[in-house]
């Protein structure tokens, strides 16, 4: 497969299943929302590999043959290694912050558990905050020395933000990403157990609400990235981690919520803060429950 022909199918498949993230990524200039998309879809390999069906040690042996392809990525004929090949050359990406994201899905598959938030923090760093290094690479910054540090703290928030949102569904596959001693404060530490399980209660929304101040904590520093991007990928940026931010005020405004199911936002408010995002206007703090009130 060609090059082109290679970055054609990153692009659709970043269309396709990045339901957020994409809102943010066709903001940018074709050069680099085309090289986004490759670190996407190689992103997004190295994901389903943790999540498919294989045995646990297949994964494993999966996830090694990962990081072989990334050693000679030009070795390969896949339209997603002939991309993310090309894309290396055009731009300054750290792909060894690929290897800590396979480091990260492998925690997952073997169960890792986390008693400390410095601990969990280890894992959002995998497993984020290396896409905010890698898409970093693409956008270039006026601040190299600080940047990275900023891009890493913006995607640890949006990791804590996708726990919180997917409480119910990772419980229900058997596993808590909260640290057990924040449970503990709360007298939740039960739920952290196999048989455990969360119930809607005034400590669990005290909880959520703990959590969710850490998120925006570190979105708020996050974010001081923004200045030191050129406007369009600012407003990639913006629209992304916007689109997060927005989600984490409704999961704090009513943390129940979380018990329910999945939430989301529905496409229309994505593409408003995409839009806001591009006009360099201020994205994600407030939602529309907070503005009625």
């Amino acid at each position: 497969m060609d090059v082109d022909a290679s970055y054609a199918y990153c692009e659709r498949l970043t269309r396709n299943q990045a339901r957020n993230f994409y809102y943010g990524i066709r903001l940018l200039p074709e050069p680099k929302r085309l090289a986004l998309s490759a670190v996407y879809a190689f992103a997004r390999e190295i994901d389903d590999i943790g999540d498919g069906d294989l045995p646990a040690d297949r994964k494993v042996a999966e996830l090694a043959r990962m990081r072989k392809q990334l050693k000679d990525l030009s070795a390969d004929r896949d339209p997603v290694a002939v991309a993310l090949a090309d894309a290396a050359t055009r731009f300054p990406i750290p792909l060894s912050a690929l290897d800590e994201l396979i480091d990260g899905v492998e925690m997952d598959v073997r169960e890792t558990e986390y008693e400390t938030f410095d601990e969990l923090r280890v894992y959002c760093r995998c497993v984020a905050g290396t896409v905010g290094r890698l898409s970093l690479g693409i956008f270039g910054s006026r601040d190299p020395l600080h940047a990275p540090d900023l891009a890493d703290t913006l995607g640890i928030a949006l990791q804590i933000t996708n726990i919180l949102r997917d409480i119910k569904e990772d419980k229900d596959n058997g596993r808590v990403y909260l640290p057990r001693e924040d449970l503990a404060k709360f007298g939740l530490e039960d739920a952290w157990q196999r048989d455990g399980r969360f119930t809607p209660s005034a400590a669990f929304d005290d909880m959520v609400r703990f959590e969710a101040e850490r998120a925006e904590q570190l979105f708020e520093r996050g974010l001081t990235l923004l200045p030191l991007l050129d406007r369009r990928s600012a407003a990639s940026t913006g629209a992304m981690a916007g689109i997060y931010r927005r989600l984490l005020t409704r999961i704090r405004e009513e943390p129940g919520q979380v018990l329910i199911g999945r939430l989301s936002l529905p496409g229309w408010e994505k593409a408003e803060i995409a839009a806001r995002a591009l006009a360099g206007l201020p994205v994600g703090a407030r939602s529309l429950l907070a503005r009625g009130r």
